[in-house]
C-alpha cells in the first residue's frame, strides 16, 4: 500500500477487552520514559559526578535512543511467535534492571551501557504498543486507547524532568534513578495482573516490514517524524543549561518551568485523543507547528520570565500532542501491519533524538547555549510542513466487528 486510502483495522479486540489492560500499558510507559527522561533534570550533577561535560554526559540519552531504534525495528521480527503480554512484561522488567545499574553506575561507560538496555526496553514497548492496543478496545475508540497511554508520557514529563531537578538537590541524582526502578516495579505488578494473553499479529517478518517500507506515505511522514523530534530533543535534552545561559532562574524556577511544560504536555496529550480519532490530518500537521514555534519562543523570551512560561507552554502542548496523532496517522495508513508501521514510527523517533542529543551537544559546546533551540525550532516547523503534504490515514476507521 502506496498512498494510506486503507483504514480499516482489520482484528476486533478479543472477547473480554480490557480498558485496564490499556492503563497498564501507559503505566508501563509512564515508567519507561520517566527513566528515558531523567537526564535533562539532573545532567549538570551527572557530568560532575562522573568528571565529563555536559555535552558528554547528554549522550546518555543517545544511547537510549540507538537502542530503541534498533529494538522497535527488530522486535517483531525476532519475536514473531512470543506472547505479546509476556513481552511487555519483560520488556518493563529490563527498565528495572537499567535504572538499578545506573543508580549504581561508577563511571561513565557502566552507565552508558545501563541505558542502552533502558533503550531496548523503550523502543520495544513503544512499537509494540498500538497492535497491544488494538487487541484490547474497539477500532473505532484506538486513537483514545493511545491518548491513555501516551499520558504515560506526559505524565512522566510533569514528573520526572521537575522531580527529578528538585529530588536531585536533595538525594542526588542516583537516588532519582533508584525512585525510578521503584515506579518500574510497580508497573510491572500492574501489567501483571491486568493484561491478557495476545497473540502475535498473522503480518511478521521481514516482509511485512518491507511492505510498509514500500509505501511513499509512510516514508515521507517518517521524514516529517524525524524532523518533529530530531527539533524537540536537540533543544530539551539541553534545556537546563540553555534557560540558566539565558536569564537568573535557578534550580527552583527550573522545575517550575519544567512542571508547567509538563502540565502543558499532558493537556496536549488529552487534546490529541479524539481529535486523532475525528480529525487526524488537524493533529499531525498543528502540534508539531505549535512546538516549533514555542521553542523559538523561548528563545526569543529568555530574559523575561513571562515569556519563558509562555513560550514552555506553546512548547509543551505541542510535544504532547505529537505522539498520540502520529501513532494513529500510522496505525490508519498502514492498519494491517500495525506492529512494523508502530516500530517504523518509534525507530525513527529514537534516531531523531539520538541526532538531536548529539547536535545539540555539539551546539551548546560549540556555539552557544540557546542555539540548539533555534535549530530544534527550524526542524520541528519543517517537520510540520512536509506533514501538511501528505494525504493518507485521513479518515476516522469504521468500529471492529
Amino acid at each position: 500500500m502506496t498512498t494510506g486510502e486503507r483504514v480499516d483495522v482489520p482484528a476486533a479486540p478479543p472477547r473480554g477487552a480490557s480498558w485496564a489492560g490499556v492503563v497498564s500499558l501507559g503505566l508501563g510507559v509512564f515508567a519507561i520514559v520517566m527513566s528515558e527522561f531523567l537526564p535533562a533534570s539532573l545532567l549538570p550533577r551527572i557530568a560532575d559526578d562522573l568528571g565529563v561535560s555536559a555535552g558528554t554526559a547528554g549522550q546518555s540519552v543517545t544511547m537510549t535512543a540507538l537502542a530503541a531504534a534498533v529494538s522497535a525495528l527488530c522486535i517483531s521480527v525476532v519475536l514473531p511467535r512470543a506472547d505479546r503480554r509476556r513481552v511487555m512484561i519483560g520488556l518493563t522488567a529490563l527498565a528495572v534492571v537499567s535504572d538499578v545499574v545506573v543508580a549504581l553506575a561508577p563511571n561513565l561507560v557502566v552507565l552508558l551501557a545501563a541505558r542502552l538496555l533502558l533503550g531496548v526496553a523503550l523502543g520495544g514497548f513503544w512499537a509494540m504498543a498500538t497492535a497491544m492496543a488494538a487487541h484490547l478496545v474497539p477500532a473505532d475508540h484506538l486513537g483514545r486507547a493511545l491518548t491513555v497511554i501516551n499520558a504515560g508520557v506526559a505524565l512522566a514529563t510533569v514528573a520526572a524532568v521537575p522531580l527529578g531537578s528538585w529530588l536531585g538537590e536533595v538525594w542526588g541524582w542516583r537516588g532519582v534513578f533508584a525512585l525510578g526502578a521503584g515506579v518500574a516495579v510497580l508497573a510491572l505488578t500492574v501489567q501483571a495482573a491486568t493484561l491478557p494473553r495476545v497473540p502475535p499479529t498473522a503480518a511478521s517478518g521481514l516482509r511485512a516490514l518491507g511492505s510498509v517500507l514500500r509505501s511513499r506515505v509512510v516514508l515521507l511522514g517518517l521524514l516529517a517524524l524525524l524532523l518533529v523530534f530530531g527539533g524537540h530533543f536537540s533543544g530539551f535534552t539541553y534545556i537546563r543549561p540553555a534557560v540558566q545561559g539565558m536569564s537568573d532562574v535557578g534550580a527552583a524556577g527550573l522545575a517550575a518551568l519544567l512542571l508547567v511544560f509538563g502540565i502543558a504536555s499532558f493537556l496536549g496529550t488529552a487534546v490529541s485523543g479524539p481529535l486523532a480519532d475525528r480529525a487526524p490530518r488537524v493533529g499531525v500537521i498543528g502540534f508539531p507547528a505549535v512546538l516549533g514555534v514555542g521553542m523559538l519562543a523561548l528563545l526569543a523570551g529568555g530574559g523575561s520570565t513571562v515569556g519563558l512560561f509562555g513560550a514552555a507552554v506553546l512548547w509543551g502542548f505541542g510535544f504532547g500532542g505529537v505522539p498520540t496523532t502520529v501513532l494513529s496517522w500510522g496505525a490508519r495508513t498502514e492498519p494491517a501491519r500495525l506492529e512494523q508501521v508502530g516500530g517504523l514510527i518509534v525507530t525513527v523517533c529514537n534516531v531523531a533524538i539520538a541526532v538531536g542529543a548529539i547536535a545539540g551537544g555539539f551546539l551548546v559546546d560549540g556555539v552557544a547555549t540557546g542555539a540548539p533551540l533555534v535549530a530544534g525550532g527550524v526542524a520541528a516547523i519543517a517537520g510540520a510542513l512536509v506533514f501538511s503534504g501528505l494525504r493518507g490515514g485521513e479518515r476516522v476507521p469504521a468500529p471492529a466487528g
